[in-house]
C-alpha cells in the first residue's frame, strides 16, 4: 500500500518534511513512529481522532506506531493554539487523565501482538529523571532565542505574555523525539497542523545532537479540521464530542455524525473512515442525487460509531434513532432512554402514579391545569409515543419503563423525561 499517496488523495497531509525522501523510507522499510496526546482533560475528544486514526492508518499499511501519552509534557501545557495561559493540573490529575486516555487508545489501536503492534508509551518515565541541570546543558544550549521567538507558537503569544514553562514546552517536545528516536528507532513523527512548529523543533534537536552523524527522520502534519458554515469542528451546543461515552453518549456520538452537513460529509468519510475511495465517490453521487435520504451520513455515522465504540453501541444509536423518529418509545430500555433523552427537561415524580393532568402541571409540561385539559382534550399530549386524552388518566406501571420512566410529548417535538423513584 503507499500510504502517502491514500493520504494524499483523502487530503489528509498538511505538511511533511523532505516528501522524497520520505516516501522512499515508507517503501523500504517498516518504520516507526509516533503521535503523542498530552492529558489535558480525562478524555480525548473529537479533535483529537484525525491523529489516532492517522496512526492507525500507518498500523494498517504494515507500519509501527507509538501512541505517546503526555504524562510529563501536560504538566507544563503546550501554548500551540492558545492565546492564554493553560491552567496546570496535579501530577495526581495528570497521572489519572494519562491513564484514561492510553484506555482510549487502545480501543482504537492495534496493541496486540505483531511485528508492528501498537505501543504507548509515556514521556513521564524520562522527563521526570531529567535534573534541571542536564535540561540546561544537554538540550537547551541546541536551542536558540531567536529560533524559538520565531515559532507561531511563541510569536502569536509575545503581545499577550507567554511564560517561561510554556516557552520551554517546545523544548520539552524535541526530547520527546529525541528519546524515541534513540530508544525506539522512531523515525517519524506526526501531529495537528498547529504542531509543526514543536516537530520541526524535534528534528533540528536530533541533527544538533547528532554530533555529524546522519539522521533520518522526518515530520507529517494532518491539515486543521473546518466546517462548511465556519462553526469550529467537534463542538456543539453543548460542548465538545468525548469519546468517552460517560461524557458523551454513543447516540450523541451518533447524532453528530449523522448531522453532518451535506458539504462536509465526503470530506468527513475521507478523512475519519477507512471505506475505500471508490466507495466514498459512490457516496457522493448519492448526495448530489438524493441528499435528503442522508446516505452518506448515515454510513458516516455507523462507521465511527462501530470505531470509536463497538457494534452493540451502534445497534443501540440506531434503535434509539428509529425509536424517536417512529416515536414508539416503549421499544426503548431504560438505558436506551437515559441515553436518547439525557438533554430533555427531567422531572423526578415522588408519587408513583400521579394523575396525568397533576403532572403536566407539576413537571412544567403545562403552564396551568387549565392549559393541561386543553392539551390532553385537543390530542397534545403523548404518553410514551402514544396519544392519551383521557383527562382522568392515571400514570400506572403500564406507563413506566422498566417502572422508572416515562416519556411525555407535549405537541411535535417537546419531549419531557419523568423519572420515578
Amino acid at each position: 500500500m503507499d500510504i502517502l499517496k491514500d493520504l494524499q488523495q483523502r487530503g489528509l497531509i498538511n505538511q511533511m518534511t523532505d516528501e522524497e525522501g520520505l516516501k522512499k523510507h515508507l517503501d523500504s522499510e517498516q518504520v516507526t513512529l509516533y503521535c503523542g496526546f498530552d492529558p489535558t482533560a480525562d478524555s480525548l475528544h473529537i479533535g483529537h481522532l484525525l491523529p489516532v486514526l492517522m496512526l492507525k492508518r500507518f498500523q494498517q499499511a504494515g507500519h509501527r506506531p507509538i501512541a505517546l501519552v503526555g504524562g510529563g509534557t501536560g504538566m507544563i501545557g503546550d501554548p500551540s493554539g492558545r492565546s492564554s495561559e493553560r491552567q496546570l493540573n496535579s501530577a495526581e490529575v495528570v497521572h489519572g487523565y494519562s491513564e484514561s486516555i492510553k484506555e482510549q487508545l487502545a480501543r482504537i489501536l492495534n496493541f496486540d501482538e505483531g511485528e508492528n503492534a501498537a505501543v504507548a508509551r509515556n514521556n513521564h518515565e524520562w522527563l521526570s529523571q531529567m535534573t534541571i541541570i542536564d535540561f540546561l546543558r544537554d538540550t537547551g544550549k541546541h536551542f536558540g532565542i531567536n529560533y524559538m521567538l520565531a515559532k507561531d507558537s511563541v510569536e502569536s503569544r509575545i503581545e499577550q505574555g507567554i511564560s517561561y514553562t510554556e516557552f520551554s514546552y517546545m523544548i520539552l517536545q524535541s526530547l520527546d523525539f529525541q528519546q524515541l528516536y534513540q530508544k525506539e528507532n522512531c523515525t517519524l513523527q506526526i501531529g495537528g497542523s498547529d504542531q509543526w512548529g514543536n516537530i520541526t523543533a524535534g528534528l533540528e534537536l536530533l541533527r544538533r545532537s547528532a554530533a555529524g552523524e546522519e539522521v533520518e527522520a522526518y515530520g507529517l502534519t494532518v491539515p486543521l479540521i473546518t466546517k462548511a458554515d465556519g462553526s469550529k469542528f467537534g463542538k456543539t451546543a453543548g460542548g465538545a464530542i468525548w469519546l468517552d461515552p460517560e461524557k458523551t453518549s454513543p447516540y450523541e456520538f451518533y447524532q453528530f455524525w449523522i448531522n453532518a452537513d451535506d458539504r462536509d460529509v465526503i470530506r468527513f468519510l475521507k478523512y475519519f473512515t477507512f471505506l475505500s475511495l471508490d466507495e466514498i465517490s459512490e457516496l457522493e453521487k448519492e448526495v448530489e442525487a438524493q441528499p435528503e435520504k442522508r446516505v452518506a451520513q448515515r454510513r458516516l455515522a455507523e462507521e465511527m460509531t462501530k470505531l470509536v465504540h463497538d457494534e452493540e453501541a451502534l445497534k443501540q444509536a440506531e434503535r434509539i434513532s428509529a425509536a424517536l423518529f417512529s416515536g414508539d418509545i416503549k421499544a426503548l430500555s431504560g438505558a436506551e432512554i437515559e441515553q436518547g433523552f439525557k438533554d430533555v427537561p427531567t422531572y423526578n415524580s415522588e408519587e408513583k402514579e400521579p394523575l396525568l393532568l397533576d403532572l403536566l402541571v407539576n413537571a412544567g409540561i403545562s403552564s396551568s391545569k387549565r392549559q393541561a385539559r386543553e392539551d390532553i382534550g385537543n390530542g397534545a399530549v403523548y404518553i410514551n409515543g402514544e396519544r392519551n386524552q383521557d383527562l382522568k388518566h392515571t400514570i400506572g406501571e403500564e406507563d413506566r419503563i422498566e417502572d422508572r420512566f416515562t416519556i411525555i410529548r407535549r405537541g411535535k417535538k417537546k419531549y419531557f423525561l419523568i423519572k420515578f423513584q
